[in-house]
């Protein structure tokens, strides 16, 4: 088996990110010797952005939400994010 390389100090988080966006990690590291795990407590990094919404909408997502108990944005990430997952084709569609 070949020597891997050692992994380079980085001064920044941005200067690790942009050596790993163009590095082959397998010149580094040893992936047959990697364990799969979970991180129950971590949270994807958010962007706020601005949207524009018809008013009726944002109403309609209201009732919607206040139904379900949760914020309508909230709810709006949930339906955007159920969109996207079968656009991709890895949700069934739903039945109506």
């Amino acid at each position: 088996m070949k020597k891997k390389k050692p992994i380079p100090e980085f001064k920044t988080e941005a200067a690790e990110a942009d050596f790993w966006a163009a590095a082959d990690s397998t010149e580094y590291i040893d992936w047959s010797k990697a364990r799969r795990t979970k991180f129950p407590k971590l949270k994807p990094s958010l962007r706020t952005i601005s949207i524009r919404l018809p008013v009726a909408m944002i109403e309609d997502l209201k009732v919607m939400a206040n139904q379900r108990d949760v914020p309508y944005q909230s709810l709006l990430k949930i339906f955007l994010s159920e969109r996207i997952q079968k656009e991709r084709g890895d949700l069934p569609a739903r039945q109506s």
